[in-house]
């Protein structure tokens, strides 16, 4: 039996020869070459505009006017790709090296979970300083201060995605190329990417809303007596809400909509279609997404030579790496692990865990009684009574919808832009509605505002599952409809353990969000009105906002400790599971 990955749209041409004109340059290269060009002049037009003297933030403030907002649009999308850029570099290498190194997992996968529970502006309380004073009088430390802010907004779950793919990777494609001698460039190349890619492009498009979810907290900057206000699209929605102009947050709301339509048709949905080839298949597969961007991509014979020159390298460079022996197609036997050195490294680990932990609590110690412990620790359980019900309501909602629609493409590419418009909706511009709402109607805060944490999670379930249902082999769905397994059944025996590894992942970083989302959500303003709602976000959010570092690293360390024990005792044991139990063999 061979398995292979296949383009869904096999030998069959994808679209026509295109005419050329006179010169022998077509109307798909002139195409191609306008939309390149266009992204090249906003890209260096945006990035000339952030490298810009400090004073001039002050000397040309954050304004509400309509004439400006395209250009604050630009300046927040182009930090985004910023981010994505280095969270995908980060991911490659990280996440790589937890998936093939059990001493360095032991090390990564608990780091992975402490930096996902410090929330964004605990990042921001101590680098901003840092930043600055990298670029002084330069507009250049606050960029990069914003960027990093959306990294850790973007990174962690595209970490776990593509480290949940590595770990359940088919042991029949492993044999393969362990048969051929891949190299560990060319294995990393032709296997494990490919077969990581569908689910890791969804977790992009996900890491891009979950950073536009935050991307008032990342431009409009305040730490103490710290003010930084970047112009973007956060910064407009920010002093919308503090102007309580209902016309301001909706051409704001508008224009991050507009944005997120024009990438989602120039970039994401070309992926998403491209990475389609990449499934993990026996039989053809059946209708696949398509683009009318990739189309017209497909059709440009200079991109495709452009494509082939930029392949050169890595070409080159494969053919350079020494190949690994061919051997006969047989499961490795795993190798022993040395009592010692194991035993040595866990004993490194302790030992800066220990010293780490001494470190922090010497300085609270120092700073705070006990009574603010025991404060930080019942408010930290409030945040978590409210992410475990948040997110099982989320599961019991998104889980079906996700599986149908990764079952559907046609849906699937008419639902992806909503999908992530949904997901990058932020929780601020909300405010005004919850804060009316629950002010006219004498609500319980502590209650109704707890909604507004999972507002922007929820959507890491969503999208890991329709990754996972949309990478259900086609010869499973097949046999499914061959012995006629319906109903409940087919839930047990295919959906669910299909899409469970993607749903373990969603449901960590979804967990995780919320945390962090709890910074924004249950402290809210509009206008003059301020409402909180008792828990360790809102405790986090008035220490930053006052300066109170002992409190904040209080506050970050609780959430970090809660976060880091429900990930080993929940979630890390379900991945052990899906790794052991539900990998495609």
């Amino acid at each position: 039996m061979v398995f292979f990955f296949e383009d869904s749209q096999g030998a069959r041409p994808l679209v026509r020869a295109s005419r050329t004109d006179r010169y022998g340059v077509s109307l798909p290269d002139l195409a191609a070459f306008l939309l390149l060009a266009g992204a090249a002049v906003l890209v260096f037009h945006g990035a000339s505009a952030m490298d810009q003297p400090l004073s001039q933030l002050r000397s040309a403030p954050v304004t509400l006017d309509l004439a400006q907002l395209p250009e604050y649009a630009l300046r927040s999308t182009l930090r985004m790709f910023a981010a994505l850029a280095a969270s995908l570099v980060f991911t490659f290498t990280v996440a790589t090296l937890a998936a093939k190194s059990r001493r360095a997992a032991l090390l990564i996968i608990p780091a992975l979970d402490i930096l996902q529970s410090v929330p964004v502006l605990g990042f921001l309380t101590f680098t901003v300083t840092l930043f600055m004073g990298l670029f002084p009088g330069n507009q250049l430390g606050a960029e990069a201060a914003a960027i990093f802010a959306i990294f850790t907004s973007q990174a962690w779950n595209m970490a776990f995605s593509f480290y949940q793919s590595l770990t359940t990777l088919p042991t029949d494609l492993d044999e393969v190329s362990r048969q051929f001698g891949f190299s560990p460039w060319r294995r990393f190349i032709r296997l494990e990417l490919p077969y990581a890619m569908p689910g890791l492009v969804w977790n992009i498009m996900m890491s891009m809303s979950g950073g536009w979810f935050f991307v008032v907290a990342s431009e409009a900057i305040t730490v103490g007596d710290t003010h930084l206000t970047l112009p973007g699209i956060g910064s407009w929605l920010a002093l919308a809400i503090d102007r309580a102009d209902f016309r301001a947050v909706g051409w704001g709301v508008f224009a991050m909509g507009l944005v997120i339509l024009l990438y989602d048709q120039l970039l994401f949905r070309p992926v998403v279609a491209w990475a389609d080839r990449f499934r993990f298949e026996q039989t053809a597969s059946g209708q696949a997404p398509r683009s009318w961007v990739l189309d017209l991509l497909r059709r440009s014979r200079g991109l495709e030579r452009l494509g082939q020159a930029l392949r050169q390298p890595f070409v080159w460079w494969e053919a350079r790496w020494p190949a690994a022996a061919p051997r006969r197609i047989r499961r490795p036997t795993p190798r022993k692990a040395s009592p010692v050195a194991d035993l040595l490294w866990a004993a490194a680990l302790g030992v800066a865990c220990l010293f780490a932990l001494w470190t922090l609590g010497h300085y609270v110690a120092a700073h705070l009684s006990l009574s603010d412990m025991g404060t930080a620790f019942g408010l930290g359980s409030l945040t978590l009574l409210r992410v475990v019900v948040l997110i099982a309501l989320a599961s019991l909602i998104w889980v079906p919808v996700g599986v149908w629609i990764g079952l559907h493409p046609v849906w699937a590419e008419r639902l992806q832009p909503l999908a992530q418009f949904l997901a990058a909706f932020p929780a601020n511009v909300l405010f005004p509605f919850a804060v009316m709402l629950i002010v006219g109607l004498h609500l319980n805060a502590n209650l109704w505002l707890s909604p507004l944490m999972v507002l922007g999670t929820q959507w890491y379930i969503l999208f890991n599952v329709i990754a996972g249902a949309s990478a259900i082999p086609g010869d499973m769905k097949e046999v499914a409809q061959m012995f006629r397994i319906r109903g409940w059944q087919w839930w047990r025996q295919i959906a669910l353990p299909a899409v469970f590894p993607y749903y373990v992942t969603g449901a960590l970083t979804a967990s995780g969000g919320s945390w962090n989302a709890s910074i924004v959500a249950e402290a809210v303003d509009w206008g003059h009105t301020h409402l909180e709602a008792a828990g360790l976000g809102a405790y986090i959010a008035r220490a930053t906002a006052a300066a109170d570092y002992p409190r904040v690293v209080l506050g970050i360390a609780v959430m970090s400790l809660f976060v880091i024990a429900f990930n080993r005792i929940v979630w890390r044991r379900l991945y052990v599971f899906a790794e052991r139990r539900l990998r495609l063999n």
